[in-house]
């Protein structure tokens, strides 16, 4: 069982791995493993299949003079990112009890971190230790998230056990 959880999210979707000791003695460890990763559904949908008016702020009177107008569309973006990340939220806390975690490392863009932020501090116990990045590494392999977490001493080395 890992201690630590590692969140990787960005607006599209979120990546929950936990460090684990390397499987066989000869191997390099501690790893970081992939248990689970969540998409956002919204992010996927563009134009017109999310709003009605595939560009935003201007139309067209009756004289055929463009006027412009704002329609809110970055409240709705918003709010389906705070959505995204109850759901992350709650698969963390799920993970926290699978898994045994003591310390959850949340790796983000900035603005969903806040939004991570609101997200879980009513769900997580107060046993829970909560460490923030502000990074956006979703599109790296493994590997290279442990070797720059690695770098901002955020993570062990991995290392080759002695024969």
């Amino acid at each position: 069982m890992s201690e630590l959880l590692v969140t990787v999210v960005d607006g599209t979707k979120a990546r929950l791995f936990t460090v684990e000791e390397a499987e066989f003695f000869t191997q390099p460890g501690p790893n970081l493993v992939e248990r689970k990763e969540l998409l956002n559904p919204v992010q996927d949908r563009t134009g017109k299949a999310l709003w009605a008016n595939a560009k935003t702020g201007r139309n067209r009177g009756k004289a055929h003079q463009a006027h412009g107008y704002d329609d809110h569309r970055q409240h709705h973006i918003d709010e389906f990112e705070r959505r995204f990340t109850r759901e992350i939220a709650t698969e963390i806390v799920n993970a926290t009890h699978t898994y045994q975690v003591r310390k959850v490392l949340l790796v983000a863009e900035p603005q969903i971190l806040g939004f991570m932020r609101e997200a879980l501090a009513p769900l997580l116990s107060a046993s829970i230790h909560i460490q923030e990045l502000a990074k956006d590494l979703c599109k790296l392999k493994p590997l290279e998230i442990h070797k720059y977490l690695t770098a901002k001493h955020l993570l062990p080395a991995r290392q080759r056990n002695a024969s």
